[in-house]
């Protein structure tokens, strides 16, 4: 089994936002052989509890705009590791010391590296395409 199809486009969008926030050594892992409840692991790391909370705040925004709210958030108070679950994909961001400490992907090896260069994002949505669907609730709502 590997991860599907949207999983890997939510992580692309994941690390991409993490990026603009200049996260360091950001990678996906596909876990879905491994974890039912999830296909990819986005790990990321930051050298300030301030840059973690920014790259959380980005990949937040970035997934919410294409309609993937967290289910859970946790860590956010410490600032030092933040795991943030959107249900297909886990985004672990972690300050440079946890994730040395840590070393998730040591500890996930088993399971392979996604090469994300390869997978395209899911597009971001354009203000027309918000007018659009509004348009359209609004065409539904004069037909009933």
């Amino acid at each position: 089994m590997t991860a599907a199809e949207r999983s890997l486009q939510l992580a692309k969008v994941a690390a991409l936002a993490a990026e603009e926030k200049i996260a360091e050594k950001v990678m996906a892992i596909d876990v879905s052989d491994q974890m039912p409840l999830t296909d990819v692991f986005v790990i990321a790391s930051a050298p300030s509890e301030r840059q973690v909370g920014a790259i959380v705040d980005e990949v937040e925004d970035r997934l919410r705009e294409l309609g993937s709210k967290p289910l859970r958030r946790e860590g956010e108070r410490e600032g030092r590791w933040v795991l943030i679950d959107f249900g297909d994909i886990i985004v672990h961001v972690q300050h440079e010391e946890e994730r040395d400490y840590y070393a998730l992907e040591r500890l996930w090896k088993d399971c392979p590296e996604i090469d994300l260069s390869g997978i395209e994002p899911l597009p971001r949505p354009t203000k027309h395409d918000a007018i659009d669907a509004e348009g359209s609730e609004d065409a539904e709502d004069a037909q009933a």
